[in-house]
Formats: structure tokens, sequence, C-alpha cells
């Protein structure tokens, strides 16, 4: 495990007052294809669950088995997703706050402060404080990505099944060679991002 102070911007938190935490983050603002997904986690006051990281630098089966511990043992989760249409309708960056607001909203304890990963507030109802890089400094962040991470995977992986020559299960949507290779193969299905593949569209 890396030497990182997971709670040290949590207890500055505690510090200034503040009694329930939350960490907030996303999963799938650069996919081609699916929606964005935000979670909003509360971990227990002074709480690391063991092996919690950035989601990006875990491995799959890694991420589903703290996905499963950080729902056991957390104090709420809650989980927010703007679609491909939202996406397209009113830009990624937009569309992705308005999936953390989701995620925040949709927690059954209400927190006093946010720790958002990033460098922009989502403009919550609440006190936010945005972290760079906060996935791999904050503990509630932490857990809230592999909560993101992994519900946007499974949904895709249900995407692959409807739409089975994408071959979503391989990509999760994002724009690798592959998926480029089907969206020249099959055109676009309901679920791309259209905002995402304008020169698809200038043809």
């Amino acid at each position: 495990m890396e030497n990182i102070n997971w709670l040290e911007y949590e207890n500055q938190a505690y510090g200034k007052g503040y009694e329930i935490i939350c960490g907030v983050d996303e999963a799938g603002r650069g996919p081609l294809a699916g929606p964005v997904y935000a979670a909003a986690v509360i971990l227990p006051k002074g709480y690391i669950i063991d092996g919690v990281n950035d989601s990006k630098k875990l491995s799959e089966k890694k991420r589903d088995l703290l996905f499963d511990k950080i729902i056991e043992e957390c104090v709420c989760c809650g989980i927010g997703v703007a679609d491909e249409k939202e996406i397209d309708e009113i830009n990624i960056l937009q569309a992705t706050f308005l999936a953390m607001r989701r995620a925040v909203d949709s927690l059954d304890i209400k927190p006093d402060i946010a720790l958002i990963d990033g460098n922009k507030k989502p403009g919550l109802d609440i006190d936010e404080w945005d972290i760079v890089k906060g996935d791999s400094k904050s503990a509630n962040i932490a857990a809230a990505s592999i909560i993101a991470k992994v519900s946007r995977d499974r949904y895709m992986l249900q995407m692959a099944e409807k739409y089975p020559e994408y071959q979503f299960e391989k990509h999760k949507g994002y724009g690798t060679k592959l998926h480029y290779e089907m969206i020249e193969k099959y055109g676009i299905s309901p679920i791309h991002r259209k905002t995402f593949l304008k020169k698809f569209f200038q043809k």
C-alpha cells in the first residue's frame, strides 16, 4: 500500500466542525458511448477500507471485491447517472456535475460536506471541497471512485448483451481501435454520444 494519509482531508473537515463527510467521484467522462456515472460514499469516521485506492490503479477483480466490501461497510452510498442524451444536450462536464448531484441527493443521510475529485465543484446544496487527484488522496473519494467505476462497467456489460456487435464488454464504450472499427462497420447505436462522434455525421 502506498504511504498516503488517506484521511488528511477528512481530518481537516472534522477539524473545521463538519461531522458527516462524503466522497464523490465519477466514471465514464471519456467514452464514446453510454452514460457518465457518479458515486457518493460516506465511510465511518476515521475508517479506511483496506486495499481501497484510485479505481484506475486496481484490477477489475480487485475493484469487484472492494465494491462489495464498500457497500457492506460504508455508512451509506448513492449512485447518480446522466445518460448519453443528457451528455449530448448539456455537454459532458455539466452532465458529470448532474450525475454527482444525483449521487449526493440519493444518499440516505445528508452529509455536511462533500469531497469532490477534480478541480471543479458540481454545485451541491452542501459545502464542497474540490481535490485534484482526490481519488488517490482521500479514503471517501477513493471508495466513491470504485463504486462509480464498477457500476458503470456493469451497466456497459448489460449494453454488450443488447448491442453485441459493438463488443462493449471489451472496451466499455471507450474510444479504442476496435470500438472505432465497429462504429465504422455498424454505424452509431442508440447509446452512443453523438457530440463525441461528430465526424461520423459529416459523411
